[in-house]
């Protein structure tokens, strides 16, 4: 009896022991784990009929939730960009588009068919240490003006290459050049915005002309081929937002620190020289800082957005000479909000080619506009993961390869989320 009493009980202490021993091995396994223990268990027996369930559920709920979140008018994105994209700009013929990104390249995109699922790139490497912050095609799409920025200033590099000699498709173009450079161009201050227009208007000669605008009070004009400075302006007003040419390269419009917009016109001489640029007009009506403008395709509109909530369009086609001021055609409240219920305003604005169509972005936010009544015909609410840099309209229609004939007007978007977006007018 002795000896059966002390193997039992002695049994009992060995269940006790191996049964402490394993509860604190199945809570350390948990706590490593961060699973219960049945679901450890779980995993590790045998096969699991349902995991493939499991998985395939996951990846449908990824591709409904992708669906959900897909813009209607969203039609692409260009990607492989290292860094955020600060600019963009379409080329003349709207089939090629420049972009600048902070990983020191700019990327010249082939856009012969928008729903491509891959689109060929040219790829220009920027003298080291040179940051590009904004592009402007110059005369055609072989041609390509760069804004970049050092810790010693701005610089401005024109790219250039020659035509193929091959007339077939599959000859390589040859890798562009550096035609033309200037450096310090807005002393170490940083260049906002790099516009080219035609110019057309009176005795121009048709080649293009850029406005560089500094974060200072200046803006530069210069001859898109040759480089050549042509003249600049002061808008005086503490600091510059941004600067534009209108299309047919008569008047140059900036938007700085005040509520007034200051209106230059580009005079030309008869060889088509550019003469002098005097200022001529100044449009006044807004109660806050005008963030950003553009003009209509007739050079004879400017749209302004303003931080008192407000949009206008301006007639600008009025005899200055005779001391006859700019009129307001319409002004409309923005129908944007923010979390408060506040009227916002927009960063950035851009008129479509047909003059239908009005983009207009804040933060991450993507409108388009009637600018004829200021409804809002459509709103992406994160069109990009990050902040839009910038938003231009391709200024001629694109093939669209998944119908047969068919063009569609495409929008680009830049953003801080290192992509390039295309959308499609509503």
């Amino acid at each position: 009896p002795i000896v059966v009493f002390s193997a039992i009980v002695g049994a009992l202490i060995a269940f006790c022991f191996f049964g402490i021993y394993l509860g604190n091995r199945k809570s350390e396994i948990q706590s490593i784990t961060g699973k219960p223990p049945t679901v450890e268990l779980i995993s590790k027996s045998g096969p699991k009929p349902s995991a493939p369930k499991k998985s395939q559920h996951k990846s449908h709920s990824h591709s409904h939730a992708a669906d959900k979140h897909h813009h209607p008018l969203d039609v692409n994105t260009l990607k492989g960009h290292g860094d955020s994209v600060s600019g963009l700009c379409f080329s003349p013929d709207g089939r090629s588009l420049a972009t600048a990104c902070g990983d020191g390249v700019v990327r010249v995109f082939r856009l012969d068919d928008v729903s491509s699922k891959s689109f060929k790139f040219l790829r220009i490497n920027l003298p080291g240490g040179h940051q590009p912050v904004a592009v402007s095609f110059s005369d055609d799409d072989s041609c390509i003006v760069v804004a970049s920025q050092t810790l010693s200033g701005s610089s401005l590099f024109m790219y250039g290459e020659e035509k193929p000699k091959s007339s077939t498709g599959d000859a390589k173009l040859p890798l562009p050049q550096i035609k033309w450079e200037h450096h310090k161009v807005h002393d170490k201050k940083a260049i906002l915005t790099l516009i080219g227009s035609k110019s057309t208007y009176g005795s121009g000669d048709g080649s293009t002309i850029v406005a560089s605008c500094s974060e200072g009070t200046d803006i530069k004009l210069w001859h898109g081929r040759t480089g050549k400075e042509l003249g600049n302006v002061d808008t005086n007003q503490l600091k510059n937002t941004m600067a534009t040419v209108s299309p047919d390269g008569r008047f140059i419009a900036a938007a700085a620190f005040t509520a007034d917009v200051k209106v230059w016109e580009v005079v030309y001489a008869k060889d088509g020289s550019v003469k002098e640029i005097s200022k001529v007009m100044q449009l006044k009506g807004h109660k806050s800082a005008v963030t950003w403008l553009c003009f209509s395709r007739n050079s004879e509109q400017v749209i302004t957005a303003s931080k008192d909530g407000s949009i206008r369009i301006w007639n600008i086609n009025v005899r200055y000479h005779l001391d006859e001021d700019p009129k307001t055609l319409k002004a409309f409240t923005i129908p944007l909000r923010d979390s408060s219920g506040n009227t916002s305003h927009y960063d950035r604005l851009s008129l479509s080619p047909d003059g239908k169509t009005l983009a207009a972005t804040h933060g991450s936010t993507l409108q388009w506009l009637c600018p004829e009544t200021g409804q809002v015909l459509d709103t992406a609410p994160n069109a990009h993961d990050g902040d839009i840099t910038d938003v231009k309209w391709a200024p001629t229609s694109i093939p669209d390869g998944n119908f047969e004939n068919r063009r569609v007007v495409v929008l680009a978007t830049s953003g801080t989320d290192k992509k390039v977006k295309l959308w499609t007018a509503p």
